[in-house]
């Protein structure tokens, strides 16, 4: 047969090799692929995190990489003067160096763990934790905002405070948040998420907020907002400068705590030191705990992906209504 009149089959497939040869990369570019998918491993927060813990050491006098016994030294002589969590995180950032340099890993030491277990046991305190807004602090500053004269910026706080509260986002999630993530529905609000603590890979994630009263409803204070400030696309929270112009890039995500420090402040409560954006989920938890919503609704509604996490939020909130001393108390009153 005349191998010039054979005609190739269309389904046969190309040799590997050959297809290889066609999609090949620069070693270059493979290398710029794989920092690329190796650093969207790591969120960014975390990254600078480990950058920062990492010019500590450096600033000590450790160089990487290390052995274990400057590790210790470095502990032994920031024991007093760090917090013991600080000093974890410190040493969680030498341990992926080292291990994504595919060098032993000295942090995984026995002396180094027990060092450091040490150092916990001595120096350790309570983790200080966010106070837990309840209703009437969320009804204070609320009245507070309507009471001001209308204006942009109270329009936009008023938002952001209701959004936060009941949608129970964390202070990232909020000041990401897009108009092109909001979905309007007859009966409330549906906010995407693209990308959250609890959804590093980017799956995506909804939180809902219904209609409710207009004075408390987070879905009619955002469209309040929106409809003032003519947005219609990008950022839903931005910045207003001192001439009352809204501005076209997002909210910095410390206004958000630097915002619910002020309306305390404004309300006179007593623990604005211990408010940050984790108030709002700490708050709704708790607050919907006390009113005996269902786990599961508070799970959801927060995007909590842990029940332990959510357990401990039921459990705070119920730990002086669902309390034994309390029937014991009834029982001994009945008795005097």
């Amino acid at each position: 047969m005349d191998k010039n009149n054979v005609t190739q089959n269309p389904t046969q497939q190309t040799p590997v090799n050959q297809v290889a040869a066609t999609t090949s990369t620069s070693p270059v570019q493979r290398e710029t692929e794989l920092q690329t998918y190796l650093q969207a491993a790591t969120s960014g927060n975390t990254r600078k995190a480990y950058r920062s813990a990492i010019r500590q050491f450096e600033k000590w006098g450790g160089r990487l990489p290390c052995d274990s016994r400057v590790i210790v030294r470095y502990l032994l002589d920031q024991a007093e003067r760090v917090n013991p969590r600080t000093l974890a995180l410190h040493l969680t950032a030498i341990g992926q160096w080292h291990r994504y340099q595919q060098i032993a890993n000295p942090v995984l030491e026995p002396v180094v763990q027990k060092t450091m277990q040490g150092i916990r046991r001595t120096h350790g305190t309570a983790k200080r934790k966010a106070k837990a807004l309840r209703l009437e602090h969320i009804a204070s500053m609320t009245s507070y905002l309507r009471q001001q004269p209308e204006s942009l910026q109270t329009l936009r706080n008023l938002a952001i405070l209701l959004m936060g509260y009941f949608g129970a986002f964390r202070r990232s999630e909020l000041v990401a948040i897009q108009v092109s993530d909001l979905t309007w529905d007859e009966d409330g609000l549906l906010v995407g998420l693209p990308r959250s603590k609890t959804d590093q890979e980017g799956f995506g994630l909804t939180r809902a907020l219904p209609y409710g009263d207009h004075r408390v409803c987070p879905c009619t204070a955002l469209k309040a907002w929106l409809d003032a400030a003519d947005i219609t696309e990008g950022p839903i929270f931005r910045a207003i400068n001192r001439w009352g112009q809204v501005q076209p890039n997002p909210l910095s995500a410390a206004s958000v705590n630097t915002l619910l420090k002020q309306l305390g402040s404004a309300c006179n409560f007593d623990f604005v030191a211990d408010l940050s954006s984790h108030s709002f989920r700490r708050g709704l938890s708790t607050s919907a705990a006390r009113e005996k919503v269902d786990f599961e609704l508070i799970k959801k509604q927060g995007g909590w992906k842990s029940d332990a996490t959510v357990w401990e939020y039921i459990e705070e909130g119920q730990q002086l209504t669902e309390n034994a001393a309390n029937v014991l108390m009834e029982k001994m009153a009945g008795l005097l």
